[in-house]
């Protein structure tokens, strides 16, 4: 497509603004008949989030447009075909809220980080079967009316008035009730401006109430049944002026609406009847939740009302089955947590007065996320965002991307470098190279990739340890004490050292897929110089300084240890795990590493006995608790069904389902051999008394399945694509080279 001229488009707000949202128009006259247009292109952003629509027609099915990315530097534009919405006289209209520009962000209650006021600028562009064209434009002419949102904030909600007339607003025939006011022009640099990697926020699937009923305080409750992220939409025919009030919450306490952790976030939509037959939907918000109270409606009923399903765009490309169904219902919790929290950023949760993009979370659950779905451009365009906040942070990987906390930082400090955090640089886009196989990722960050590392060398003590500056750590250890989850067992010397040493690696070996080999060569030496350093002070006779699973997992994954020592630390960490009768003893750092660590050391049964356990801390102990995504805090619910007492919980926060990847890896058997599934290694791995998995993957290849079960042998069914290639490894270790459909019985394990 031909990038888009916005040379002659103004940024346009309405007159008289405040936190209402705005209704914007113009009305043109096509130069020729509607019927002679061979084109017709709308390009559109805006600093806030906007609908546009011609002619009464939304001009497409996206909400929450333009989403969110580093403002400052890259605003996204979209285009849409709208060839067929064009008439004669037609209208362009654009209903514009607050969004992520000027509503409230973070922690500091603040709003207007990014812009004072909404703004909007588009240009459509007609082009007639000879080739000329007509061109509509935002400008000054434009008209404005006070949209029947009159507040709308993320954090929130949203306050819709049916009363407010808007009957026809973006069509050729408008109420004549609606009054119309100017708009102005807003400085903008259109410099700024980007095309859209990812895809578009939309709606997806819509659920409907699973149980109505009366609290003990006489509150009416509903239960959609799902952690979700989206809104409530909801029909009712009332009185003019009749208010109703649903808010939102993913838990209940005390069988009344537990909303204490979403903290200052309201989370509450208010909907005034018009007196007719109301439909309100809430699309310049979204909440994560469950469950919802509603106020103001008696003898509310399932048809009123529904949980309408809101992510990014995106195919769902993997999935997993086993035995167990706690298991499987684990998995359906990673699989909602990666969709509610895949909202344009990859957040870290979806409710409270937070939704950051952490950096992170993301580190840590990029390989399961790859996997999951097909999030190539979704992270791609992230990544950008990245590099944008990177080099605005003079190197430094900000801790959250978009980067709003620097708004609050005093005098604009940057943020330190951090491992995990900051390591995102390098995790996520070798996730997914080695997920599709599409070097483009790799040559855009790899300059990233060089400043971080550069960055870490400049804070490394005279040892050549990262034991300097400030680190979360094993951020979550459950061992810490809720209210200060900085104090991890695990020492943040040798968690960023090892986390260093993995980043080196990895980019390392991107610059070799580049062909960049004296740049590799430099990544190379400084991995092994961290690796030596590591050894030198942190690893005495196969004890791991601070002794605790996490600096076990590290150092066993990112291949820190010689073959005697990592033989040592793998009996260490089995005997870690039992004395802790197989509860989780990971936060952040090692939670993605730990069972792998396990198998790949010869301690499989420990591995399985650590990803079944059902007491808590463990990855089962919310399913059991009626979990349905994953949880920030391994409790953050207590076994009395209380919530954790600390200011810091969420019950949609998908790190910790970082598990996902070794149950589709080690479980299930299904492992890239080559980036991109171009060959693919089979190795099902039998345990923990699962007796039968399916694990399938529609990869660039093609589709891609393993299944087996397990009785007095192991059965596998294969089936890969024309032109890849697999081999079988057997629990015994003996390998057989695999194509198209193969089934395979060999000795039980």
């Amino acid at each position: 497509m031909v990038e888009p001229d916005f040379s002659a488009a103004t940024m346009i707000a309405a007159d008289g603004g405040d936190d209402r949202a705005a209704l914007l128009r113009t009305s043109f006259a096509l130069d020729r008949p509607a019927t002679e247009v061979a084109s017709a292109q709308l390009h559109i952003t805006a600093l806030g989030v906007y609908e546009a629509e011609i002619n009464a027609t939304p001009v497409s099915d996206e909400v929450l447009a333009p989403g969110w990315s580093s403002y400052e530097r890259r605003l996204r534009y979209r285009s849409h075909d709208v060839t067929a919405l064009l008439r004669d006289e037609s209208v362009l209209g654009v209903r514009l809220g607050n969004g992520w520009a000027a509503g409230r962000l973070a922690f500091a209650g603040n709003s207007h980080y990014y812009a004072d006021e909404p703004g909007v600028i588009a240009v459509l562009t007609i082009t007639w079967a000879d080739g000329t064209q007509q061109s509509v434009t935002t400008d000054e002419t434009w008209q404005s009316a006070a949209a029947p949102t009159r507040e709308n904030q993320l954090y929130d909600g949203q306050v819709i008035d049916a009363r407010i007339p808007s009957q026809g607003w973006s069509s050729t025939d408008p109420s004549p009730e609606i009054t119309w006011s100017g708009v102005h022009a807003v400085e903008f640099d259109r410099s700024r401006l980007a095309a859209p990697i990812g895809p578009p926020v939309v709606r997806h699937e819509s659920l409907s109430p699973q149980k109505i009923w009366q609290s003990p305080s006489g509150r009416t409750l509903v239960d959609f049944g799902q952690n979700l992220v989206g809104w409530v939409r909801l029909r009712h025919h009332g009185e003019s002026g009749q208010s109703i009030t649903v808010r939102h919450a993913e838990v209940l306490e005390h069988e009344e609406l537990g909303t204490r952790p979403l903290r200052s976030a309201k989370a509450t939509d208010t909907f005034i009847c018009s007196g007719g037959d109301d439909v309100f939907e809430p699309t310049m918000t979204f909440h994560g939740f469950r469950y919802a109270e509603v106020e103001g409606i008696e003898d509310l009923t399932p048809e009123a009302l529904e949980a309408v399903v809101v992510h990014s765009k995106m195919e769902r490309i993997g999935h997993f089955e086993c035995s167990d169904e706690l298991v499987n219902q684990l998995h359906r919790n990673v699989v909602w947590g990666q969709r509610g929290n895949f909202l344009d950023v990859p957040t870290d949760c979806p409710q409270r007065d937070e939704r950051l993009g952490w950096t992170g979370d993301l580190s840590a659950f990029a390989t399961t996320a790859v996997f999951n779905y097909d999030v190539e451009t979704f992270l791609r365009d992230w990544l950008a965002d990245l590099a944008v906040e990177q080099e605005i942070g003079d190197g430094v990987v900000p801790h959250v991307v978009p980067d709003v906390l620097k708004f609050e930082r005093r005098e604009g400090r940057p943020s330190e470098v951090t491992c995990l955090w900051s390591d995102a640089a390098c995790w996520v886009p070798w996730a997914v190279w080695t997920a599709y196989g599409d070097p483009t990722v790799l040559r855009e960050s790899l300059p990233s990739m060089a400043a971080h590392l550069d960055r870490i060398r400049s804070v490394l003590s005279p040892t050549g340890l990262w034991d300097t500056g400030f680190q979360y750590g094993d951020w979550l250890d459950p061992t810490a004490p809720p209210e200060d989850p900085f104090k991890a067992k695990a020492d943040p010397g040798v968690v960023a050292t090892a986390c260093a040493h993995r980043s080196a690696r990895i980019a390392a070996d991107a610059a070799t897929v580049l062909g960049e080999t004296e740049q590799a060569a430099g990544f190379a030496r400084f991995a092994d110089e961290l690796r030596t350093a590591f050894n030198q002070h942190y690893v005495h006779d196969g004890v791991v300084t601070t002794d605790c699973p996490t600096v076990y997992a590290l150092a066993i994954a990112f291949d820190l240890l010689d073959e005697a020592d990592r033989t040592a630390a793998g009996n260490r960490l089995a005997e870690l795990a039992r004395e802790n009768q197989f509860r989780v003893a990971t936060g952040f750092a090692g939670t993605p590493f730990v069972c792998d660590a396990l198998a790949d050391t010869g301690h499989l049964d420990e591995a399985y006995a650590l990803l079944t356990e059902k007491s808590c801390p463990s990855w089962l102990y919310p399913v059991t608790m009626g979990a349905t995504t994953i949880w920030e805090r391994w409790d953050s619910m207590l076994p009395d069904g209380s919530i954790n007492p600390g200011q810091m919980t969420s019950f949609n926060h998908y790190a910790f389902g970082a598990i996902a990847d070794f149950l589709h890896r080690v479980v299930g058997g299904l492992v890239p051999a080559e980036p991109g599934y171009r060959s693919v290694t089979i190795a099902p791995r039998p345990g923990g008394g699962i007796t039968s998995a399916t694990t399938s993957l529609e990869s660039r290849q093609g589709p891609i399945s393993v299944s087996w079960q397990l009785d007095d042998q192991l059965h596998v069914t294969i089936d890969l694509p024309d032109g890849v290639s697999g081999t079988f490894h057997a629990p015994d270790g003996t390998t057989t080279a695999v194509s198209g459909h193969t089934e395979v019985s060999v000795a039980a394990p």
